[in-house]
Protein backbone atom coordinates (compact mmCIF):
# COMPACT_ATOMS: atom_id res chain seq x y z
CA UNK A 1 0.00 0.00 0.00
CA UNK A 2 1.25 3.14 -0.60
CA UNK A 3 0.77 6.40 1.09
CA UNK A 4 0.03 9.69 -0.46
CA UNK A 5 2.70 12.60 -1.06
CA UNK A 6 1.97 15.42 0.99
CA UNK A 7 2.72 18.91 -0.90
CA UNK A 8 4.32 20.21 2.44
CA UNK A 9 6.58 16.63 2.53
CA UNK A 10 7.65 17.92 -1.41
CA UNK A 11 8.32 21.43 -0.43
CA UNK A 12 10.44 20.43 2.86
CA UNK A 13 12.44 18.21 0.99
CA UNK A 14 13.13 20.68 -1.93
CA UNK A 15 14.27 23.25 0.64
CA UNK A 16 16.77 20.77 2.07
CA UNK A 17 18.65 20.66 -1.50
CA UNK A 18 18.16 23.75 -1.89
CA UNK A 19 20.10 24.67 1.17
CA UNK A 20 22.54 21.65 0.49
CA UNK A 21 23.58 23.11 -3.01
CA UNK A 22 24.09 26.73 -1.74
CA UNK A 23 26.42 25.78 0.86
CA UNK A 24 28.12 23.16 -0.99
CA UNK A 25 28.91 25.94 -3.77
CA UNK A 26 29.99 28.47 -1.55
CA UNK A 27 33.40 30.30 -1.94
CA UNK A 28 35.83 30.60 0.69
CA UNK A 29 34.85 33.56 3.16
CA UNK A 30 31.41 33.39 1.32
CA UNK A 31 29.14 34.32 4.55
CA UNK A 32 25.95 33.70 1.98
CA UNK A 33 26.88 29.78 1.80
CA UNK A 34 26.65 29.52 5.80
CA UNK A 35 30.25 28.05 5.84
CA UNK A 36 30.20 27.10 9.01
CA UNK A 37 33.59 27.05 10.98
CA UNK A 38 35.37 26.75 7.32
CA UNK A 39 36.44 30.69 7.56
CA UNK A 40 37.68 30.49 10.97
CA UNK A 41 40.93 29.53 9.63
CA UNK A 42 41.46 30.88 6.45
CA UNK A 43 45.07 29.06 4.41
CA UNK A 44 47.70 30.58 4.16
CA UNK A 45 48.56 32.40 0.92
CA UNK A 46 51.61 30.94 -0.92
CA UNK A 47 54.02 33.45 -0.84
CA UNK A 48 52.89 34.67 2.29
CA UNK A 49 54.63 38.25 3.11
CA UNK A 50 57.17 38.46 5.58
CA UNK A 51 55.75 37.81 9.89
CA UNK A 52 54.38 41.10 11.14
CA UNK A 53 57.35 43.44 12.57
CA UNK A 54 59.50 42.30 9.56
CA UNK A 55 59.93 43.66 6.76
CA UNK A 56 59.73 42.36 2.95
CA UNK A 57 63.21 42.55 1.07
CA UNK A 58 62.80 45.18 -1.52
CA UNK A 59 61.71 44.46 -5.27
CA UNK A 60 64.22 43.24 -7.86
CA UNK A 61 65.92 46.60 -9.43
CA UNK A 62 64.23 47.45 -12.80
CA UNK A 63 67.72 48.67 -14.17
CA UNK A 64 70.56 50.34 -13.50
CA UNK A 65 70.32 54.62 -13.69
CA UNK A 66 73.09 53.91 -16.25
CA UNK A 67 70.53 52.05 -18.53
CA UNK A 68 68.26 55.14 -18.70
CA UNK A 69 69.77 57.30 -21.14
CA UNK A 70 69.32 61.41 -20.24
CA UNK A 71 66.21 62.62 -22.63
CA UNK A 72 65.23 59.36 -23.09
CA UNK A 73 63.37 56.41 -21.43
CA UNK A 74 62.96 52.61 -21.46
CA UNK A 75 59.65 50.51 -21.40
CA UNK A 76 59.60 47.36 -18.94
CA UNK A 77 56.85 45.64 -20.26
CA UNK A 78 56.42 43.08 -17.73
CA UNK A 79 56.30 45.53 -15.03
CA UNK A 80 54.07 47.61 -17.17
CA UNK A 81 56.00 50.87 -16.39
CA UNK A 82 58.05 53.45 -18.48
CA UNK A 83 60.94 55.19 -16.98
CA UNK A 84 62.24 58.47 -18.20
CA UNK A 85 65.65 60.69 -17.32
CA UNK A 86 64.38 64.00 -18.83
CA UNK A 87 67.35 65.89 -16.99
CA UNK A 88 70.66 63.95 -15.52
CA UNK A 89 70.28 63.05 -12.37
CA UNK A 90 66.33 63.61 -12.54
CA UNK A 91 64.33 59.82 -13.12
CA UNK A 92 60.68 59.42 -13.33
CA UNK A 93 58.40 56.49 -13.79
CA UNK A 94 54.78 55.93 -15.78
CA UNK A 95 52.23 53.41 -16.76
CA UNK A 96 53.58 51.91 -20.01
CA UNK A 97 49.42 51.69 -20.72
CA UNK A 98 48.26 54.30 -23.04
CA UNK A 99 45.82 56.60 -21.87
CA UNK A 100 43.62 56.97 -25.65
CA UNK A 101 43.13 52.79 -25.65
CA UNK A 102 45.00 51.07 -23.17
CA UNK A 103 47.51 49.75 -25.94
CA UNK A 104 51.14 49.18 -24.74
CA UNK A 105 53.43 52.07 -25.49
CA UNK A 106 56.48 50.47 -27.04
CA UNK A 107 59.36 53.18 -27.46
CA UNK A 108 60.98 56.21 -26.06
CA UNK A 109 62.56 58.66 -28.66
CA UNK A 110 63.20 62.14 -29.26
CA UNK A 111 61.68 63.12 -26.20
CA UNK A 112 58.52 61.48 -25.97
CA UNK A 113 57.13 58.13 -25.16
CA UNK A 114 55.76 56.88 -27.94
CA UNK A 115 52.35 54.72 -29.02
CA UNK A 116 52.41 52.39 -31.84
CA UNK A 117 48.52 51.74 -31.61
CA UNK A 118 47.62 55.01 -32.97
CA UNK A 119 50.36 57.24 -32.70
CA UNK A 120 50.47 59.10 -29.02
CA UNK A 121 52.75 60.79 -28.01
CA UNK A 122 53.80 61.96 -23.84
CA UNK A 123 56.45 64.50 -23.22
CA UNK A 124 59.38 62.11 -20.66
CA UNK A 125 59.78 64.82 -18.58
CA UNK A 126 56.09 64.58 -16.86
CA UNK A 127 53.62 62.47 -19.43
CA UNK A 128 51.69 64.84 -20.78
CA UNK A 129 50.17 64.37 -24.19
CA UNK A 130 52.59 65.95 -26.71
CA UNK A 131 50.24 64.68 -29.58
CA UNK A 132 46.91 62.66 -29.84
CA UNK A 133 44.78 60.98 -30.29
CA UNK A 134 45.41 60.64 -26.21
CA UNK A 135 43.90 63.50 -24.13
CA UNK A 136 45.22 62.57 -20.90
CA UNK A 137 49.01 61.84 -19.48
CA UNK A 138 50.46 58.52 -18.48
CA UNK A 139 49.79 57.84 -14.67
CA UNK A 140 52.95 58.42 -12.65
CA UNK A 141 54.01 55.37 -10.94
CA UNK A 142 55.93 55.18 -7.74
CA UNK A 143 59.89 54.48 -8.22
CA UNK A 144 62.85 54.36 -5.93
CA UNK A 145 66.83 55.46 -7.16
CA UNK A 146 69.35 53.99 -4.45
CA UNK A 147 72.79 53.00 -5.19
CA UNK A 148 72.89 53.37 -9.32
CA UNK A 149 69.52 50.81 -9.06
CA UNK A 150 65.55 51.83 -9.81
CA UNK A 151 63.37 50.12 -8.47
CA UNK A 152 59.08 49.94 -8.53
CA UNK A 153 57.93 51.83 -4.70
Amino acid sequence: MTHPTHRRTVLTAAAGTAAALVTGCSKYGDDKGGGGDADANPPAPSGASAPAGEQDPKPAPLAATSDIPVGGGKVFKEQKVVVTQPEAGSFKAFSSTCTHQGCDVASVSDGTINCPCHGSKFRVADASVAGGPATQALPPRAITVESGSIRLA
